[in-house]
């Protein structure tokens, strides 16, 4: 554990672009990194802070293929989707980045052909599993099978979830295509492998001597596991169409595997925000007084601690991680979160469900963090914890202390006068708050952090409980007035402490005390004056807004009803409906439209308004499909019209017709369109 460093390099695990960012991902990575990350800053401190979209990969090829789109296409839509959430919860990146980016390229390139040329990595022909259906080499995702170590059913060809075991596509049992469905065949190709075995000697001195006693437990953990295991040369390039190319002569149609080429984003990511600010990017990744902190989840200890530590030492001239601080898993209601069943909490539909409260989720995240067990986010304990902490206590006391200022002081901080031994002893406890709060940041627990700060906020409303200003401001004014001096003091060490916990919350309450930002966690003075006499506050504001039953009730009305539709799938395919006569099958009217217009229907989660040109005439059909479609997705689709249903009104629009949809595997809503696109709108189907 390195004290005192000159500098700081914070990375959190580059997202997959194949899809919104979940609480799952905050919990797990994005929220720690961005408390620690602005502690460091308050305190003053030489910070880099980066990140930025993981775009290649087979995940990424697996959801264009999916959605009938490019890859770049959906690197692009939900690179944009991921940052807007990123921001809108105040997560502080200095850089965010692409790996789709020239200068990740070109590093990542740099990176590999140095490793190469000094003779680093072992160049063999060996036997990969191959889909003759496809004609295509699988790797990572395009297979599943059993998992050799634990038997889960549903490994991944380069990870079982279940276990946490990184794995080769050949190490499953009973490998199945996820492209076609089929058994794959074995078939030779070449590729490039890093001997991991060459740097077990290497691992076992830094990690397991090293780093036993300052990493956490779960991270340790499977690190040894996966040492005593014994390590395998790993493959670092890939038979794929998507990624960086492997540069070298002989590599053609192959690409770097990402999992050599993604934690190099950091690395990419740090020189694109160098270049941006005009700072020299190597001290922060090659000065040995450097603190290197890698935040990231379960899933990625063993890329984290053993592959990329191996990439950098074989390349030589790169500091190693200090700390791999990573959390286990969330679950949603007591299930697995899971992208595929839509059993998640999106942060893009949360805050489209909850304006303006980010900081109560970044609040109950970090009070439910995983961080040495799996642990629960359940709808009711989000709003327990808003109304009965949040609310009732954090808000409640600000709320008394800044009304009251203004009421008998039109909101100038009172004068200080005699002080009691009540008043002595909650000064004094307050000033040990910073230190404490600290020793918990610094050791990456940052849900005993935040319960101290929640502390601050108790100790206050105990002193204006106990002391009871409102009864004797008629009696003994002068008592009052430092009653409230010491309130007010709470109340701004509360707006400078929360700041790396709630950044909105505080930024808020700064404004309300008219708290200057240059009040910074290292300036917080020695003694209790945080607020001098004299100085002039604003007027109350709630910083936090009481959740009722029915917002709650409407978030699992939503689970349940992504579960029912699982339930569904798992079903047998329905049965064939009664038989119908051809001269029935005769009335129905089908047709080839395309939507040219879309809108949501007002105070409706479900409704789109569409116009449809069906070939002989351009009519409105109200369709239920809002919650898989967006407006600007759906204008331009090809689809399959039922043009004679008789009109019927939804909400007071008349609908003139049906679209024909179904649903893929994955329980997501697709259209039934004709495959031919020089099919014009208006020919008839049947």
């Amino acid at each position: 554990m390195m004290n005192n460093p000159k500098r700081y390099t914070i990375t959190a695990a580059l997202p997959y672009t194949n899809g919104p960012i979940h609480i799952g991902h905050m919990a797990g990575v994005y929220i720690p990194a961005d408390i620690y990350t602005r502690y460091l800053r308050q305190k003053n401190k030489d910070v880099v802070f980066v990140c930025g979209s993981d775009e290649h990969g087979v995940a990424i090829s697996m959801k264009a293929k999916k959605e009938g789109i490019t890859p770049q296409q959906v690197i692009d839509k939900y690179d944009a989707i991921i940052r807007q959430s990123f921001d809108s919860f105040g997560i502080s990146f200095d850089n965010y980045s692409r790996t789709s980016r020239e200068i990740h390229h070109n590093t990542a390139s740099d990176f590999f052909r140095k490793l190469y040329d000094e003779g680093k990595f072992i160049e063999e022909v060996t036997e990969q599993l191959y889909d003759e259906k496809a004609q295509q080499f699988l790797a990572d995702r395009y297979v599943t099978g059993t998992c050799p170590k634990c038997g889960n059913e549903d490994a991944y060809g380069d990870q079982c979830e279940k276990c946490g075991t990184s794995l080769n596509a050949t190490d499953l049992i009973n490998p199945v295509s996820t492209i076609t469905g089929t058994k794959p065949v074995l078939k030779e190709t070449k590729h490039w492998f890093l001997p991991l075995n060459e740097y077990d000697a290497f691992l076992r001195e830094w990690i397991l001597v090293g780093h036993q006693k300052d990493w956490k437990s779960n991270v340790y953990g499977q690190v040894k596991s996966w040492l005593d295991d014994g390590l395998k040369p790993r493959a670092v390039t890939r038979d794929l169409d998507w990624g960086i190319d492997v540069p070298v002569e002989g590599a053609e149609g192959k690409k770097l595997y990402v999992w050599f080429d993604a934690p190099i984003g950091y690395i990419s990511s740090t020189k694109e925000w160098a270049e941006k600010t005009g700072k020299d990017w190597q001290p922060y990744w090659k000065d040995k007084d450097t603190k290197l902190v890698h935040f990231i989840g379960k899933d990625n200890i063993v890329f984290h601690c053993v592959i990329f530590p191996a990439m950098l030492k074989a390349e030589g001239s790169y500091i190693l991680p200090d700390n791999v601080p990573a959390n286990e898993f969330l679950n949603l209601e007591g299930q697995k979160l899971s992208t595929s069943k839509n059993w998640a909490v999106w942060l893009n539909e949360y805050l489209e469900d909850f304006p303006g409260q980010q900081d109560v989720l970044r609040y109950v995240l970090t009070a439910n963090a995983p961080e040495t067990k799996d642990n629960d986010f359940t709808w009711k304990d989000f709003q327990a914890k808003n109304n009965n902490e949040l609310v009732a206590v954090f808000g409640n006391f600000i709320n008394r202390v800044v009304v009251l200022t203004n009421k008998y002081y039109e909101g100038i901080v009172p004068q200080l006068n005699t002080l009691t031994d009540v008043d002595e002893k909650t000064l004094t406890e307050l000033k040990t708050y910073p230190s404490v709060i600290e020793s918990s940041l610094a050791r990456y627990r940052f849900r005993e952090a935040l319960s101290e700060l929640m502390n601050v906020a108790r100790l206050g409303n105990k002193y204006l409980a106990d002391e009871e200003p409102w009864k004797l401001i008629k009696t003994d004014p002068d008592r009052v007035q430092t009653q409230m001096y010491v309130a007010l003091q709470i109340a701004s060490s509360l707006a400078v402490l929360s700041e790396p916990f709630l950044p909105h919350t505080s930024a808020k309450l700064k404004k309300m005390l008219a708290i200057n930002d240059e009040l910074t966690w290292d300036k917080l003075p020695a003694t209790y004056d945080y607020l001098s006499a004299g100085h002039q506050i604003g007027q109350a504001q709630h910083l936090f807004a009481k959740i009722e039953d029915e917002q709650i009730q409407k978030q699992i009305d939503k689970l349940e009803a992504s579960k029912k539709m699982n339930k569904a799938e798992k079903s047998s395919v329905e049965s064939q409906k009664e038989i119908c006569q051809f001269d029935d099958f005769t009335k129905i009217d089908l047709r080839v439209g395309t939507i040219v217009e879309a809108e949501k229907m007002p105070k409706a989660d479900r409704l789109l308004i569409l116009k449809v040109d069906t070939g002989i005439d351009v009519r409105t059909i109200v369709s239920g499909i809002a919650e898989h479609f967006t407006p600007e997705e759906v204008i331009g689709k090809r689809v399959t019209v039922l043009t004679n249903l008789a009109p019927r009104k939804l909400r007071g629009v008349e609908s003139e017709g049906m679209l024909l949809l179904t649903q893929n595997k994955d329980g997501k809503l697709v259209f039934v369109n004709p495959d031919e696109e020089n099919v014009e709108n208006g020919a008839v189907i049947g």
